[in-house]
């Protein structure tokens, strides 16, 4: 294998877990793991504390990605390492875009302001505006509903 594959097999996983996390968002955190991602959903004064259980996701995360360079360095299959690595870097972005950025857990990236940036906290705000598992919306993190990059009272519902 060549260094091109191995650079799109890395970006590759970094584009499917885009949907990978859209489906465990959807279906595991507000499905049976509520119980860890409930806190999350709770407003900001409610909160105890800087960890949140939700932040075990990134235990859900980060096994298959730590396998994978396990397995791809351990084995002849090298190319599971690069998926791995894709993993990790899609991590590193969720990581950025969610916790630094949306969440301003760290008070690094407080000057963001495009119409991207601004439509990934609309659609955010839309998937927080419930503190139950069920009718959210939004539950993709790079990916955004194109309504989101228009103001709130420019936004209709699908269907009606």
């Amino acid at each position: 294998m060549n260094i091109l594959l191995y650079v799109f097999i890395t970006l590759a996983t970094i584009g499917i877990m885009e949907f990978v996390a859209w489906s465990a968002h959807k279906y595991l955190m507000h499905g049976w793991l509520w119980i860890w991602h409930e806190d999350h959903h709770k407003p900001h004064h409610e909160k105890h504390g800087f960890f949140e259980k939700n932040d075990l996701f990134f235990l859900v995360f980060a096994i298959p990605s730590a396998i994978s360079y396990i397995v791809g360095l351990a084995t002849p299959h090298f190319w599971l390492l690069f998926v791995g690595i894709g993993i990790s870097i899609y991590g590193l972005i969720y990581f950025l875009i969610h916790d630094v950025y949306i969440h301003q857990r760290f008070k690094w990236f407080r000057q963001l302001d495009t119409k991207y940036s601004r439509a990934i906290l609309r659609a955010h705000g839309a998937h927080h505006a419930r503190h139950t598992k069920e009718d959210c919306e939004s539950f993709g993190l790079l990916i955004v509903n194109p309504k989101y990059f228009k103001k709130r009272s420019e936004w209709r519902k699908v269907g009606g």
